[in-house]
């Protein structure tokens, strides 16, 4: 008998659970490693501040659907996630199923390969790729004997590192105790003991407890904090909402950016309006959307605001938390739609995004497509792009290549107003012209002695305030 026979045997004595070798299912079913995602330490003077701070974790994702490039992708991003959020990337294993297992996520016999990597490789954490059942995380946690965390949990902790404002810090915060109230755990005495007057078994006097157990007082705390939390958000969003009505008083136009994490959504607005926004090459750099004000050519004036990046499979309770931040995007003119053209899926980061979109009600604006860090891109793969979307535009915020094409295109695909007027406004209504001058298509404006005559087209709304103003 082999050593690993020897093995086999010790295993199934010590679990009744293990089902053996799987010898005919092993190119189903067998965990493979994915090559080249160990986080190096190529920096010697870095090795001590990284071993002081950094998680050491293993990915296992389960390959489900699509093709083996798919799956890489997807296992690629996932290491992306993991630094982010500051951790070493020891090992990264794959297993194909036709569905996750609703017991372990991986099947219960592959659990035990996961605990040997995780020992030979002394992680500390393992990552799942996929959002665990609070059943699926007790059980590879009680099995693998580390922290184990889910795809959610991960990204939650990233937006949690980036959050700077107050409002950014509150939805964070809520989506987190979302996730976490559906995963509160308890055992034995942990367990509820409260009981009526007539219970079954026996369990009436001397079987009911004093009040609250343990994870009844942290379930009720919160639901208590998330209710702050809200309410703490609503007073929030009534300064954001007086801020678009202003915006919509004065018939300002606006674009949203959108796109996913780390196309270069902040670069393109510090390229239009020299906004200044942090940018970082990280997912989820930015978390608080910025609005800046911006003009064309001929006049007119629109803001531009830069969201929050989307992710595939963004998590239910983020999109709930961030919605009204969110609420830019879907109550915007037009979508600028920031797609990286450098990465290896960009039809999949488009669908993602479009996917949320239309999660949030904005799926039906007028979108601009976006191919953005075309000097990093394939040729061959901006080509296959534009077949794709004929009417996209090709830029590098990082160059400036494609800028200008992008402004005309920008200013074409803004409304425009819609009705003509020539109207002479007095020297004393110089509110009106600033409004004609911020909103309107100016064909000719002159001053003269009875006051400024103005040849232009204007929006229903400022016809009307110009009606007692107007000459043939």
């Amino acid at each position: 008998m082999t050593e690993s026979d020897d093995d086999l045997l010790a295993h199934d004595e010590l679990d009744p659970e293990y089902d053996g070798d799987q010898e005919d299912l092993a190119a189903r079913h067998s965990l493979r490693r994915v090559a080249g995602l160990r986080t190096e330490l190529e920096d010697i003077t870095e090795v001590e501040y990284r071993e002081l701070r950094l998680e050491r974790v293993v990915l296992v994702s389960v390959w489900t659907t699509g093709s083996q490039e798919d799956a890489d992708n997807a296992m690629a991003e996932l290491k992306l996630l993991a630094e982010t959020a500051g951790s070493e990337v020891l090992d990264a294993l794959v297993q194909r199923r036709s569905h996750p297992d609703p017991a372990t996520y991986i099947g219960r016999g592959k659990v035990l390969e996961v605990a040997e990597v995780v020992r030979a490789t002394g992680a500390d954490t393992v990552i799942c790729d996929g959002e665990l059942e609070p059943a699926q995380l007790r059980n590879l946690e009680d099995r693998i004997k580390v922290k184990v965390v889910d795809r959610t949990a991960l990204i939650l902790d990233i937006f949690a590192q980036h959050a700077k404002s107050a409002e950014g810090k509150a939805q964070v915060e809520l989506a987190q105790l979302q996730y976490l109230k559906q995963r509160l755990r308890g055992w034995g005495g942990n367990l509820s003991r409260q009981a009526g007057g007539r219970v079954a078994g026996g369990a009436g006097i001397g079987g009911r407890g004093p009040g609250e157990t343990r994870i009844e007082t942290d379930r009720r705390r919160i639901h208590t904090r998330i209710s702050q939390l809200r309410r703490k958000l609503r007073e929030m969003d009534a300064t954001r909402e007086s801020k678009r009505a202003e915006r919509r008083r004065n018939q300002v136009p606006s674009v949203a950016i959108v796109g996913y994490t780390n196309a270069g959504k902040s670069s393109l607005l510090n390229r239009l309006t020299g906004a200044g926004v942090l940018v970082e090459d990280a997912l989820f750099a930015t978390l608080d959307p910025t609005t800046r004000r911006s003009e064309t050519d001929d006049g007119r004036v629109f803001t531009l605001t830069d969201t929050v990046g989307f992710v595939r499979h963004l998590p239910h309770d983020l999109v709930e938390a961030f919605r009204s931040t969110l609420e830019e995007s879907a109550q915007a003119d037009l979508l600028l739609h920031v797609v990286d053209a450098s990465d290896p899926d960009p039809e999949g980061q488009i669908q993602a995004v479009r996917t949320v979109l239309s999660e949030i009600g904005a799926g039906g604006l007028p979108e601009l497509l976006v191919l953005n860090k075309s000097d990093a891109a394939d040729p061959a793969a901006i080509m296959a792009l534009r077949a794709n979307h004929p009417d996209a535009v090709v830029i590098s915020a990082r160059t400036g290549r494609g800028l200008e094409a992008l402004k005309d295109e920008l200013e074409r695909r803004l409304p425009r107003p819609e009705v003509a007027v020539t109207a002479m406004v007095p020297y004393s209504r110089g509110d009106l012209v600033d409004k004609v001058h911020r909103t309107a298509v100016i064909d000719s404006l002159e001053h003269t002695g009875e006051g400024t005559l103005i040849r232009a087209r204007v929006r229903p709304d400022l016809a009307d305030e110009l009606a007692e103003f107007t000459r043939d």
